[in-house]
């Protein structure tokens, strides 16, 4: 099999400098060298970013660039890795998890939480585990390998800053541990995919924490100018403070206005119920979007890829509650709005 990597940057490639780590170290010599004597000595090509990134640094236009590598390497290789920064590793698998669901053949992607001339770094098998994935055969679509798991793309999420476990998707199963053999999960169905996605630009998304205390002038602030959507964090499965002067009004007069509402938990864990309580009952009765068991960095992908498709009002709510690419748990008796 040939695999094509692509290498937009990240710590895994990076070296001191007198401002910090910064991209620069000799990433192909070192993949050789890793791959000298093995069975994949050899069917390894690699591109580069011109402008290698710190994955703090990306956007949806850097989303786009990958998209177009791969599909310029489409039919050369049978497999991808895209190596990437771990800070916003978990947006970017999403992201592409949207956009590819016709690509036809595997990615997945990693990075790493020490550099590569590191001793100890966990570059080296997080590089070895992502080829060995990416060749194996069972991989459909966009996924993350990473500490020994292979999580689903669009189901990612980061939990450390340190850990070589930094990664874990907290809705569904690893879709394979390592061991000898590896074990391995199959994957959820009933994705719907997207046919022929116009390309990542950027939008103007805004993402929301509600904490207690929080005012409605606050919020009435944050949402002026309004954005073209907003991801609420709620509490728990989606219940805001509504008890608080104005705050669910001035949400509703935003939904009313043409400005989408995605409630998501702040719960690493949750499935977002809008008007199972009380307090989450008027924003049921508003419009608002629930989440479900999608992460924020897939929710947020999610929004800024149909906004990118031109979908607005009752489209990007049916289109929301769509599963394309195996994001959420879709559930018949529990509709994205009330």
């Amino acid at each position: 099999m040939r695999t094509h990597i692509l290498y937009t940057g990240g710590t895994l490639g990076m070296v001191e400098t007198p401002k910090g780590l910064a991209p620069g170290a000799d990433l192909a010599g070192w993949l050789d060298r890793l791959l000298d004597g093995t069975e994949m000595a050899g069917t390894v090509e690699m591109t580069s970013f011109e402008h290698l990134i710190d994955s703090s640094n990306a956007t949806p236009d850097d989303w786009r660039a990958i998209v177009e590598d791969l599909w310029a390497h489409h039919d050369s290789a049978d497999a991808f890795v895209v190596l990437h920064g771990t800070d916003t590793m978990a947006y970017t698998s999403a992201a592409l998890s949207y956009a590819l669901t016709g690509f036809g053949k595997p990615v997945v992607m990693t990075g790493a939480q020490y550099p590569l001339g590191v001793v100890g770094t966990d570059a080296a098998p997080n590089v070895t585990g992502a080829l060995r994935a990416a060749t194996s055969g069972k991989v459909g679509g966009v996924a993350v390998f990473f500490g020994h798991k292979l999580l689903a793309g669009a189901r990612v999420t980061k939990t450390s800053s340190w850990s070589y476990q930094g990664f874990d998707s907290p809705a569904v199963p690893a879709l394979a541990l390592t061991g000898a053999p590896w074990q391995w999960t199959p994957p959820a169905e009933g994705a719907t995919g997207w046919p022929d996605p116009a390309p990542y630009r950027r939008h103007d998304v805004l993402v929301l924490d509600l904490v207690p205390g929080v005012t409605a002038a606050r919020l009435a602030a944050a949402l002026d100018p309004p954005p073209e959507a907003v991801v609420l964090r709620a509490f728990g499965t989606g219940n805001v403070p509504s008890e608080e002067p104005g705050l669910t009004d001035l949400l509703a007069r935003t939904i009313a206005s043409g400005v989408p509402i995605a409630v998501a938990s702040q719960c690493v864990q949750a499935e977002v119920l809008l008007g199972h309580y009380e307090a989450g009952y008027a924003l049921a009765q508003s419009g608002a979007i629930g989440a479900h068991d999608m992460t924020l960095e897939a929710l947020y992908a999610k929004l800024v890829f149909l906004l990118c498709q031109g979908l607005s009002g009752a489209g990007l709510v049916e289109a929301m509650g769509r599963n394309i690419a195996g994001e959420l748990t879709t559930d018949p008796d529990q509709p994205l709005t009330q």
